[in-house]
């Protein structure tokens, strides 16, 4: 938390004279802004199917559920990184598969395992002694702390995410569009839900630490619909969310160190804004046109 403030009185610092190559020239900054750019980039990507298969209550599930895996790891005496992405894994898949193997409708299962995650999260949390600083830096982030292992991770499920997407795009794009037609084509539907599940519970994982459990499906969602606005092609529309997604997240942690705010809610922020313009500038066209 302290490098955190140091790092924001440097920002205004430098911000008021203006001496912007000065600030990138920070360690702390630089690791910000390729964060922020790769998380954007995957969050852009990510939420373009998310937002069309309608899984946003299921990021949002592993968001919140991830709380526990942070408590655990503390608990544990374990980094909360390493214990993150296998705990969202685990959590990501077995949700799925209690929506596959019962009659209850998704939004009920998934408001049940988020009720029970964050409530078994918040007690795990309050056995730790002197944890309720650190707490709030898990709810609602900061990318200035990342380090090098949490860009490494995160260009590790950025490259091999995009891998499995790219490759199987047509197969992808016909799954989100009708999945029983999808079937019928011989696409191995189960097969890619449950890929698609992990790589979305890894996204959530290496995305905590930078804009936190109660803002981590913003990035995923904000971004995308965003750019659903701005094109109803598919491939435009993904190419656009990824540009909305990584420019917003940069443009936040400028924000951020302008204003002197937190660095995850000043990203959604940004994002939030604008989904605003756009949808306002849309609406305006076509009333224009």
């Amino acid at each position: 938390m302290n490098s955190f403030n140091d790092c924001q009185i440097t920002w205004l610092a430098i911000a008021s004279s203006n001496d912007l190559l000065e600030l990138l020239q920070l360690p702390s900054i630089q690791r910000a802004i390729v964060g922020a750019a790769l998380m954007g980039i995957l969050g852009g990507m990510l939420g373009s199917f998310v937002t069309l298969r309608q899984l946003s209550f299921f990021s949002h599930a592993v968001g919140h559920a991830a709380l526990v895996g942070v408590a655990l790891g503390v608990l544990l005496q374990i980094n909360p990184t390493w214990m993150l992405l296998p705990f969202t894994l685990v959590f990501g898949v077995i949700v799925l598969y209690f929506i596959d193997k019962t009659d209850l409708a998704s939004d009920s299962i998934l408001s049940i395992v988020l009720s029970g995650a964050l409530a078994i999260g918040l007690i795990l949390t309050s056995l730790i002694k002197g944890y309720r600083g650190n707490l709030m830096a898990v709810l609602f982030g900061d990318i200035l702390a990342i380090d090098t292992t949490d860009l490494i991770l995160t260009l590790l499920v950025l490259v091999g995410g995009s891998i499995f997407l790219l490759s199987t795009l047509r197969q992808q794009i016909l799954l989100t569009l009708n999945p029983d037609v999808a079937q019928v084509q011989g696409v191995p539907v189960q097969l890619y839900r449950y890929a698609f599940v992990v790589l979305l519970s890894l996204a959530v994982a290496v995305a905590i630490k930078a804009v936190g459990v109660l803002l981590v499906n913003a990035f995923l969602v904000i971004p995308a619909s965003t750019a659903k606005l701005m094109s109803h092609h598919f491939s435009r529309f993904l190419v656009m969310s990824v540009i909305v997604g990584s420019i917003s997240s940069i443009a936040g942690i400028i924000v951020s160190g302008i204003f002197n705010l937190a660095s995850g809610p000043s990203i959604v922020l940004v994002q939030f804004l604008l989904f605003v313009v756009v949808f306002i500038w849309f609406k305006l066209s076509l009333k224009a046109a």
